[in-house]
């Protein structure tokens, strides 16, 4: 039984955390196959290979070696960063992802920053030299505490994990925390998000914090004065070379956002039950029950504290497309992939990240517990209200599909 102290729903969020990443039930620097480590045997093998390429240095080719389609960039001109001198308005800092790896890079800047996801260590850290004066072959930095010393505290559940922050920016970029500071996943309203970030695409007409800057940093509603809430292209604010893409696409905002905390909830849950394993029944310690860990984790799963879209949703960089047809499938063409857009994000409500390396690299007590949790809710076991807003054709669909494409589900949801 790995049940440790009671705690209050919402635990992972607020709970000083245990173990730190050298803890041996979580060796956090032990060996690695997450992306990043699988691309670099393939570049000491010979099979692939990185190319400097104008402005941007190697970043499109490491896009192609880790298979991140260009359409997921995300442009962020608030100064958030390792690299916050070389981010401006003028010259965003580019983000491109996947279920597993995050890409960053910044026209100018030294280094091409990346987070990538282990099944076993959770989110690991590395950069890449922009240079092609040096000898060898360009090769990726497994980095410590430069990039922890931001992404690993109570705003990543306290693991080392991901951040999607919301800011008021200065015309320079720089943030404003005295006005807010907002870190986003997709139960955050609307009108708190993407402070600092570039969006494009169309929406209703909602009033969103980005593509403006404040012009008085006392007055928070200063931003309303130099801000456009719709854009077709950030061309027109960039520098020339700066982007792959012309978009900072709505759509894949706001699948950025609930992929980031789902990953750090399933780290951290993983890393907890992990570490109960270790310490047995009374020597975990970190004062988290894990059967309402469990629950918190699957509520997020289910979208059950989504916030409500006001109305259609549209990107225009073709990441919906790209985002989509990587499946898996159903036999009626069905997917956890495929997007709502109109009054919620997914059009069965519940994370594809159930498919994802977070979700596998779990030990097989911690998956055996969400599954559980997430048959007794889908299955209608559980009749709370809380989950009302899942109905039965949500319900049916979301279990069709798992028992079609997951074939790690427990012989269970077989029934019924």
């Amino acid at each position: 039984m790995l049940v440790v102290a009671a705690a209050a729903p919402g635990q992972l969020a607020t709970t000083t955390f245990g173990p730190r990443p050298d803890d041996p039930a979580i060796n956090y620097r032990g060996p690695v196959s997450d992306p990043v480590a699988r691309l670099t045997a393939r570049l000491a093998d010979g099979e692939a290979g990185l190319e400097y390429r104008g402005p941007l240095g190697y970043l499109e080719s490491v896009l192609d070696g880790l298979d991140i389609p260009i359409e997921s960039q995300l442009a962020v001109f608030s100064r958030n960063s390792l690299q916050n001198r070389h981010i401006s308005p003028s010259n965003p800092r580019m983000l491109f992802f996947t279920d597993d790896v995050v890409v960053a890079g910044i026209q100018g800047a030294p280094l091409i920053e990346i987070a990538a996801v282990d099944p076993l260590r959770g989110v690991v850290f590395y950069t890449l030299e922009q240079s092609r004066g040096f000898f060898g072959r360009p090769g990726f930095v497994r980095e410590g505490r430069r990039c922890l010393q931001c992404h690993d505290s109570l705003n990543s559940l306290g693991v080392p994990g991901m951040l999607v922050r919301s800011v008021m920016p200065s015309p320079d970029g720089t943030a404003n925390p005295q006005l807010g500071n907002h870190v986003i996943d997709h139960r955050s309203r609307l009108e708190d998000r993407w402070g600092g970030y570039y969006v494009t695409g169309r929406h209703p007409d909602v009033a969103h914090l980005g593509n403006g800057t404040v012009t008085d940093i006392r007055d928070e509603t200063s931003i309303r004065d130099n801000q456009e809430l719709t854009l077709d292209s950030i061309t027109a604010h960039i520098d020339s070379g700066t982007t792959l893409t012309d978009t900072s696409d709505i759509v894949a905002l706001m699948v950025f956002e609930h992929q980031m905390h789902m990953t750090n909830l399933l780290v951290r849950y993983g890393w907890e039950v992990r570490y109960a394993m270790a310490g047995g029944e009374e020597g975990a310690g970190s004062g988290v029950d894990l059967s309402a860990a469990a629950r918190e984790v699957v509520d997020y799963m289910l979208f059950v504290d989504e916030a409500d879209l006001p109305g259609p949703i549209e990107g225009g960089s073709g990441f919906r497309r790209a985002f989509e047809s990587r499946g898996p499938f159903d036999s009626r063409g069905r997917s956890l992939r495929q997007l709502d857009l109109d009054r919620r994000l997914m059009r069965y409500p519940l994370s594809y990240m159930i498919d994802s390396n977070a979700f596998d690299g779990m030990p097989v007590e911690a998956r055996n517990a969400l599954y559980f949790r997430l048959w007794q809710i889908l299955s209608g076991r559980d009749a709370d209200p809380r989950y009302g807003r899942l109905s039965a054709a949500d319900r049916g669909a979301i279990l069709d599909i798992l028992r079609e494409t997951n074939p790690a589900l427990p012989a269970y949801f077989a029934a019924r």
